[in-house]
């Protein structure tokens, strides 16, 4: 009769053995993460046409991340749909670090409030990175219009129900909100006239086609300085180094009316955890980079970096705050 020992010395095989392969199995992961990109290609998946600032930017850090990560990251346009398309893309793609979303707070904390069911979860479905940085905005006036104070403009909004318009770069869009914010804060009320991007919504503003609107601070600044637009306010927690006589909203008397529009680096969830540490590590090196800091003072963003968790806190609360006004608005995606 042929015996087994199965006891823990068997064939030379020690308890200690044992323990040692199975921790060994635990970490294969981690070490397979660690291991990453292994000189593999990475797509940065921007959701908007080229040209624009998550575009442009985002350009800029992927061709740098490359070179530190010693491989090639290329970017890839995917827009349509206020940028959902893109987030969808990638939120479906294998988490495996290679393909990642450079995008902003439109898809990922607003739009999936107007239009009802999306492919994607905004939240659970990525695994938050890095933030690269936020932009303030502007509300500005054409400089034919009366209004030189949030005060007159707010008063004549109340006593002119629905004939004074505010322009936004199109329907979803945070310039689009930080009116619907403004009405709901101050019951004046007034006709959103959405455009396709903000530059035409700039140019009907500086034309006296609408009375107002939210800009981006880098496409207001020139116009403000030449005279042409009059700033009212910022929606920055501060008033801005260029415009220190303009007030914040919050110092207008709008309490906790502060709105800045964010850019941000995602991972479809389940990315390992050290991919995501070495990516923000990594974007985070770039973002110190004297020429990165130099484009993004030239497009009137403010570089954030910081951890995965400040992003996900960000895009938490930020997508509560629209939520909340979009459902208190009554707002549809049109």
């Amino acid at each position: 009769m042929i015996q087994h020992d199965f006891s823990p010395k068997a064939d030379g095989l020690t308890r200690r053995h044992l323990l040692t392969a199975i921790g060994a199995l635990c970490v294969a992961g981690p070490a397979v993460a660690q291991d990453w990109p292994l000189g593999r290609v990475i797509t940065w998946v921007v959701p908007y046409p080229p040209g624009g600032s998550t575009d442009v930017l985002g350009r800029n850090i992927a061709q740098r991340l490359g070179a530190s990560l010693g491989t090639t990251v290329i970017v890839d346009n995917k827009p349509g749909a206020t940028g959902t398309i893109g987030a969808s893309f990638v939120a479906k793609a294998a988490p495996n670090g290679y393909t990642l979303l450079g995008t902003s707070i439109g898809p990922q904390a607003i739009a999936p409030h107007l239009m009802g069911k999306l492919p994607y979860d905004p939240i659970a479905g990525f695994e938050p990175v890095i933030t690269i940085g936020t932009i303030p905005h502007i509300l500005v006036v054409g400089a034919s219009q009366p209004f030189k104070t949030v005060a007159e403009l707010i008063d004549a909004g109340k006593a002119q129900t629905g004939k004074l318009a505010f322009a936004s770069g199109g329907n979803g869009t945070i310039l689009q909100m930080q009116g619907e914010l403004l009405q709901q804060q101050t019951g004046a009320r007034f006709i959103h006239v959405p455009y396709k991007g903000d530059t035409p919504a700039l140019q009907d503003t500086l034309a006296g086609q609408v009375q107002f609107m939210f800009a981006p601070a880098a496409a207001a600044l020139p116009h403000v300085l030449s005279g042409r637009l009059r700033a009212i306010a910022v929606t920055s927690a501060h008033r801005l180094k260029a415009l220190p006589t303009v007030p914040t909203l919050s110092e207008t008397g709008l309490k906790d009316f502060v709105v800045e529009q964010w850019q941000a680096v995602f991972a479809p969830a389940k990315t390992p955890a050290a991919v995501v540490q070495r990516l923000n590590a990594e974007i985070a090196r770039v973002l110190k980079d004297p020429a990165v800091v130099a484009l993004a003072d030239k497009l009137g963003i403010t570089l954030v970096g910081g951890t995965p968790q400040q992003l996900a806190d960000l895009q938490k609360a930020d997508s509560a705050k629209w939520a909340k006004v979009i459902k208190d608005g009554n707002i549809k995606a049109e």
